[in-house]
């Protein structure tokens, strides 16, 4: 048994490791390393009830502080790793303090994709990823303000519907033709567009952001050769891995840490949890994903396999998104060319798309649909043929459709 386990990364994947570790009975050492000034948060409501200012910031917090001292473990805040000798296990952290380690656990995350074009560095442009990043923008959520989005994802989505809530203007631009494309299908994107537009969103889409103008600070953006006035700017397009660490070490990397089914990398002693990886999915295609789930259920792994428990990891992903009073809740991973069933009427607000592979539902999304989401889950995790007009009768309960 390991004298001494070292987990990078102080976020949901790092909170649960030690939660797991010391739940299947691991006694030797453990210590916990985060960059941020916090312990381990949440971060899905930091878009939404946060910025919104209706969730404290000490209900972000994943575990009380007397937590982690119960749990013998040591926090070590307000520090990077910044070096992995792997042939004497020894971790350099950014303060120049070394911790030894018999096994380590990286679950440094991911970090926002900054835009690489003119102006970006102006005073007024801004990205969400953290506490900090929040607490830096809400200020600037000021009635009448013109905030342009540039990113039509969860994140941009999110924003703007709090923006409006606050009163702002709101314009976003989306280089691809439809929103949250990356995530979700057609009829789900029509469908939040829609909703966006009658509550005041502006929508440009199939039009990249070319550069933010202003002197010092944001006056508007350029966008498919035409000015647009702005007086902020949200940037979100996406995440990119935190695998800088994993790679300089010499570990396989290949857009996330690669590990296998029971969050091993290619050292015995490193293991790999959360956003950072990339692993083999249910459906046997290579995946990285970007949740709360998946950071929580790796690390519940990678802790079990340090402890000699190894068991694959084949979870159903899962995600969801809240924009207005609409919860959007997805199970599974679709492929473009799936079949897809739509059950209920979008026009009610409360309908589900099914996507069918060989005739098994290999993904669902709901909104507002929460009876639909739990079956559908549960049918993802059970792999069994389900008919598509028994799908889309919404006379048939869901709970008799098995």
């Amino acid at each position: 048994m390991s004298d001494r386990i070292v987990i990078i990364g102080a976020g949901q994947a790092g909170a649960q490791a030690v939660a797991s570790l010391r739940g299947e009975g691991y006694q030797g050492a453990l210590t916990m390393v985060g960059d941020e000034a916090y312990p381990p948060y949440q971060r899905p409501p930091l878009s939404k009830t946060y910025l919104a200012g209706t969730f404290e910031r000490e209900r972000l917090f994943l575990k009380p502080d007397a937590f982690y001292a119960d749990a013998k473990c040591e926090v070590i805040l307000g520090a990077r790793a910044t070096h992995i000798d792997r042939g004497n296990r020894v971790v350099t952290l950014s303060d120049g303090r070394t911790l030894s380690y018999d096994k380590l656990l990286l679950a440094t995350g991911s970090r926002v994709r900054r835009i690489p074009i003119p102006g970006s560095d102006l005073d007024g442009v801004h990205y969400l990823r953290d506490i900090a990043d929040v607490d830096r923008l809400r200020p600037a959520f000021v009635k009448g303000a013109r905030l342009a989005v540039v990113g039509g994802g969860y994140i941009g989505l999110e924003v703007a519907a709090v923006a409006l809530k606050y009163g702002l203007q709101v314009d976003v631009f989306e280089a691809m033709d439809r929103v949250m494309a990356r995530a979700v299908s057609p009829v789900v994107s029509a469908f939040y567009e829609r909703v966006h537009r009658e509550a005041g969103v502006r929508f440009h889409l199939r039009t990249g952001v070319e550069a933010i103008l202003g002197k010092g600070q944001v006056e508007g953006v350029r966008a498919g050769g035409e000015t647009h006035p702005a007086d902020l700017a949200l940037v979100g397009i996406g995440v990119v891995p935190n695998e800088e660490l994993a790679r300089e070490a010499g570990l396989g990397c290949d857009d996330g840490i690669v590990v296998n089914e029971f969050a091993e990398t290619g050292d015995p002693a490193i293991y790999a949890a959360g956003d950072c990886t990339r692993h083999i999915g249910r459906d046997g295609h290579p995946v990285r994903l970007e949740s709360v789930q998946n950071a929580i259920d790796q690390a519940k792994h990678a802790a079990l396999a340090m402890m000699g428990k190894h068991t694959p990891y084949k979870e159903v992903p899962w995600f969801w998104s809240d924009q207005y009073d609409l919860k959007l809740q997805i199970a599974g991973l679709a492929w473009p060319d799936d079949q897809t069933v739509l059950r209920g009427d979008p026009a009610a607000r409360k309908f589900a798309v099914f996507h069918l592979r060989e005739g098994r539902v290999a993904a669902v999304e709901s909104v507002n649909a929460a009876p639909e989401y739990l079956v559908g889950r549960k049918l993802i995790a059970e792999g069994k043929a389900i008919a598509p007009e028994k799908l889309a009768d919404t006379a048939i309960p869901m709970k008799n459709i098995s």
